[in-house]
């Protein structure tokens, strides 16, 4: 008896081209319109995950890989990095390819030079999520660490939550940061807060790559 043959791996942009020559007979897969891939019980759902301790974006990462594994179409939008920050997960999602990846931001604010021009970016990257919701250009769309600039002002949380309750079609919508608003949390399915135990920061122990970054 031989031996079973390994899965294939199909990376994203296969699924797509897989999805373009399956047009021509009526099959399809259109996305949020006729998903093959989801069953008749799937629901779009905010998910909130806030709180003082490590793990918040990591978390919402994990549940990129499962989309991005399962054909979504999958963007992220960082709303404090910056372009200069080169994090792990970042270079992770351009190997795997399909996977739109946006760093709004220009750093902590303790860090920025200019807080006018921190604020503008914020706006400007959530003028580009509003346009990417109402476009339906993604089914698993993760706003990395948005609470901040929502906290600060810079963004109006009524806007955003008459946004993600609004949204046409078929998307997920993960929301990652500290001290999340209580219309956020209202609006929220799913809300996880993560609580400090212990941090190596205690210790002494700085950030370092592969954990934090």
């Amino acid at each position: 008896m031989s031996p079973p043959r390994p899965r294939t791996f199909v990376p994203q942009s296969r699924y797509a081209d897989a999805r373009r020559q399956r047009s021509a007979d009526g099959t399809e897969d259109r996305g949020s319109a006729e998903p093959r891939r989801r069953k008749p019980r799937d629901r779009a759902l905010v998910i909130v995950i806030t709180g003082h301790g490590k793990g918040k974006s990591t978390s919402a990462f994990g549940m990129l890989m499962r989309s991005w594994a399962r054909g979504y179409r999958c963007g992220v939008f960082q709303f404090v990095k910056s372009g200069k920050w080169k994090v792990g997960e970042a270079k992770a999602a351009a190997q795997l390819g399909g996977i739109d990846w946006e760093k709004m931001g220009d750093g902590w604010s303790w860090l920025s030079r200019d807080l006018e021009e921190s604020a503008d970016l914020a706006r400007e990257g959530w003028a580009e999520v509003k346009r990417a919701i109402a476009a339906v250009r993604y089914e698993f769309l993760l706003l990395d660490e948005i609470t901040y600039p929502i906290k600060w002002g810079w963004i109006d949380v009524a806007d955003v939550v008459a946004t993600l309750r609004d949204r046409p079609g078929f998307q997920h919508v993960v929301i990652t940061g500290r001290d999340a608003a209580p219309e956020l949390i209202e609006l929220a399915d799913l809300v996880s807060e993560v609580t400090k135990v212990k941090h190596p920061m205690d210790a002494g122990i700085r950030a370092q790559q592969g954990i934090e970054w």
